[in-house]
């Protein structure tokens, strides 16, 4: 199977540059020409978040801000390494899922601090908490999935304390992780909650304005939550399919229970071809009259992903389609709250 990268409603190419070039270092607490500290994030869902705890005192440069770019599959090019080589602050996802910042982190040279989403995660291997950075423990904590358990392949949360030591070398994928901690917004309070403490540690002038801007974003994640809790008390143990594991995090959240075979979402993820056996299973689930809605990954698809949508069609099942980035005109908080509302407006049918 060919696990092809889409433009919104259309499809596009995927356009890669090779890593060429060596850049120099620059020292943890870069600055840009009108003193602004250069924060590098990954992918425009993280560099969103940091502007919005940056504000007007940081600039902020997004390596993914396309649809047509796959971050699993990203080649990072020598701009992108003098971009990070150049950065006071670095985020990254983690995870196996921007192994393309890793690479570049360590051939830069670059001694900025990096935050690594995933590691704030409850369901990060070895975590058992967020150390000093703990969000309000009165938040909705939704049992965040792992691959296996969101994907109807087992249970459980493993947990341990978040690593504050980088070691990029051991960001591959995690068997069992599922790495999309985005659409995790309890694991996103404490990836914004950390961004505010090391923007502080780097500019302790402005400690107070990071913090109101923190404090700003957790409002906003905890309306998030608050519609999470409402659609979990409605429809609660409904079910849902999805192509890929990207938006498990929020379904599980919201109560909703995933129908998907694990081997159908995996393949589809990975860019390999679906299990016949499996093909087969997922058109009987979708045809069964149990599932309420599906879910696919707008920026990526394929034969098996089409052939799933024509039976739900087919099925009167309604389709939503959820992304890996902010879509223009939005930020994270107006995005993930549009796809709160999606999923209710969807099921309240």
């Amino acid at each position: 199977m060919t696990r092809r990268i889409l433009a919104p409603l259309a499809l596009a190419a995927a356009s890669v540059l090779a890593l060429a070039g060596c850049a120099g270092s620059a020292g943890p607490a870069a600055t840009s020409d009108d003193g602004k500290l250069q924060v590098v994030a990954s992918t425009n869902v993280y560099g969103d978040i940091a502007s919005a705890i940056g504000g007007d005192l940081v600039d902020v440069q997004s390596i993914i801000t396309s649809f047509a770019q796959d971050p699993h599959s990203y080649e990072a090019s020598a701009r992108d390494q003098l971009t990070v080589s150049r950065a006071g602050l670095i985020i990254e996802n983690g995870g196996g899922y921007d192994a393309f910042m890793d690479a570049i982190i360590e051939s830069s040279g670059t001694e900025a601090p990096v935050i690594t989403a995933v590691e704030f995660s409850h369901d990060w291997p070895g975590n058992d908490g967020h150390g000093d950075h703990d969000h309000d423990a009165d938040a909705t904590d939704a049992a965040s999935p792992s691959t296996s358990s969101a994907t109807g392949g087992g249970s459980g949360t493993e947990t341990s304390e978040a690593s504050t030591d980088h070691d990029h070398a051991g960001h591959d994928h995690v068997e069992g992780f599922n790495e999309h901690v985005w659409y995790d917004p309890h694991t996103i309070a404490h990836v914004a909650e950390e961004i505010a403490h090391e923007l502080g540690e780097l500019d302790a002038a402005n400690v107070a304005t990071y913090q109101a801007n923190y404090e700003t974003f957790a409002a906003g994640i905890e309306g998030i939550e608050g519609s999470l809790d409402a659609l979990k008390a409605q429809h609660a143990g409904e079910k849902v399919f999805v192509t890929e594991p990207v938006p498990l995090y929020l379904t599980a959240a919201a109560g909703l229970e995933n129908a998907t075979p694990a081997a159908f979402s995996e393949a589809v993820e990975e860019g390999q071809d679906v299990p016949a056996a499996t093909l087969l299973d997922a058109g009987r689930i979708i045809s069964s009259g149990d599932v309420r809605v599906l879910i696919v990954n707008a920026q990526t698809g394929g034969a098996e992903t089409d052939e799933v949508i024509s039976r739900a069609k087919a099925a009167g099942i309604p389709v939503l389609e959820f992304t890996e980035l902010v879509p223009d005109g939005d930020t994270y908080l107006t995005w993930m709250q549009a796809n709160v509302a999606a999923l209710a407006d969807t099921l309240a049918r």
